[in-house]
């Protein structure tokens, strides 16, 4: 097995990537529910905060990757690594665009599916904070990446269920809405669904990982 002693700087940054897009997670769960609670100034705050925690973890991710290159510290998994750090990049721009989105379009979300949002917005969440853990665990113990994925998956497919749940619900029992009307809230669902398939695909990368370490 590869060894890591030589490469506690890289990976405390990794560690401290890797809160930045937990942090990001719990941001984007508040802005949304502000957002169907009209707490227009919170909602505001959290869009700020989180661009915010997206530059901060753009920079962090710069430092990594110079370290793995300038130091050559861990060589074989280097590729791997900057992949990982990648597509949980792509996390947080998605969270951050998302709620941006929210801002700019002002969608009408009818407090009929106010719950049923907030939960889709849990479920993806969840499946991302699942994440977190199984990331931090490939540079510490390996072994124990596997258990946190199952979590990933499971609320990945919960996050499914209740969006086709959602656009069923808007396009089948409201007919008072526009098209445009339901058009939008089906865009706004698959984009808080979307975050749920992100973190899939890093759960997919980090098994793969977790079996090369293995060997």
């Amino acid at each position: 097995m590869f060894s890591f002693k030589h490469a506690n700087k890289s990976i405390e940054l990794i560690e401290r990537f890797l809160n930045s897009v937990d942090q990001g997670v719990l941001i984007f769960k508040e802005g949304v529910k502000n957002y169907l609670h009209n707490n227009r100034e919170s909602f505001l705050d959290n869009v700020r905060t989180l661009s915010a925690l997206e530059t901060d973890a753009d920079i962090i991710k710069r430092k990594i990757e110079n370290i793995l290159y300038t130091q050559s510290l861990m060589p074989q998994l280097r590729g791997d690594i900057l992949k990982l750090l990648e597509s949980l990049d792509n996390i947080l721009d998605l969270a951050k665009s998302n709620l941006y989105q929210f801002d700019v379009e002002i969608p009408f979300i009818p407090a009929e599916i106010h719950q049923d949002m907030i939960k889709l917005t849990e479920l993806s969440g969840s499946a991302i904070e699942s994440v977190i853990p199984a990331a931090k665990a490939y540079f510490r113990n390996p072994e124990a990446v596997k258990e946190s994925l199952h979590r990933v998956y499971l609320f990945e497919k919960e996050a499914d269920k209740l969006a086709d749940a959602i656009k069923r619900k808007v396009f089948h029992d409201m007919p008072n809405l526009k098209l445009s009307e339901k058009f939008h809230l089906r865009y706004f669902t698959l984009h808080i669904e979307t975050l749920s398939d992100a973190a899939q695909k890093v759960a997919d990368l980090l098994s793969i990982m977790a079996i090369k370490r293995t060997i």
